[in-house]
């Protein structure tokens, strides 16, 4: 089965490839040849999953899907949230998110956190919602090489390395973008057997 990944960030790609099987082709906007980055107005990640997902759908007509992932602290309440990728401005730089949250987290006892991704798939036209969530902890450096965005900060809980210290298959384990894609998986192997 083909489906387009609404996304041109192959860091999302890899980590959703890694749990598919090879029952699913998945195309990246840039693979499936649309150029165009998709906006994201809306102040929740299932509603800008949803937009993404909607864009998609009505341009090419193929079944696709859409994530938006966020951090949300709990010391920030919940930021930076859906701004995750712009926490620092529009620039969407890694490390200026970064030193933006540690700057803001200083002097807070409480570094208790969570990734959370929703996913919007659409199939058949019609759409479908999934979430993952890993809760953890943000320290106060970065450690690792790895991964991307706030990877290098956050340690998930029943771990003590950061996202940034694991390899894939280390870190799909925890990831919540690993839990989500599942459910979509799971979901998507009851859709292929109706066929």
């Amino acid at each position: 089965m083909k489906l387009v990944f609404a996304t041109n960030n192959q860091h999302k790609a890899d980590e959703i490839r890694a749990v598919l099987d090879n029952n699913f082709e998945i195309l990246t906007l840039r693979e499936a040849g649309i150029d165009i980055d998709i906006p994201e107005p809306h102040d929740t990640l299932e509603a800008n999953a949803t937009e993404k997902a909607t864009v998609i759908h009505k341009m090419t007509g193929l079944s696709c899907f859409s994530e938006d992932t966020g951090l949300e602290v709990d010391a920030l309440n919940g930021e930076p949230g859906v701004r995750s990728a712009r926490y620092a401005g529009e620039s969407r730089s890694f490390d200026d998110n970064i030193d933006k949250l540690l700057r803001n987290l200083e002097g807070h006892d409480n570094r208790s956190a969570r990734f959370r991704t929703c996913i919007s798939l659409i199939i058949d036209g019609e759409e479908n919602r999934f979430e993952g969530i890993c809760e953890g902890t943000i320290i106060t450096s970065r450690r690792g090489s790895n991964g991307f965005g706030y990877d290098p900060i956050f340690i998930p809980s029943g771990s003590t390395r950061t996202f940034a210290e694991m390899d894939m298959s280390e870190k799909v384990k925890y990831s919540h973008r690993s839990k989500a894609t599942s459910k979509l998986v799971a979901f998507l192997n009851k859709f292929a057997t109706k066929i």
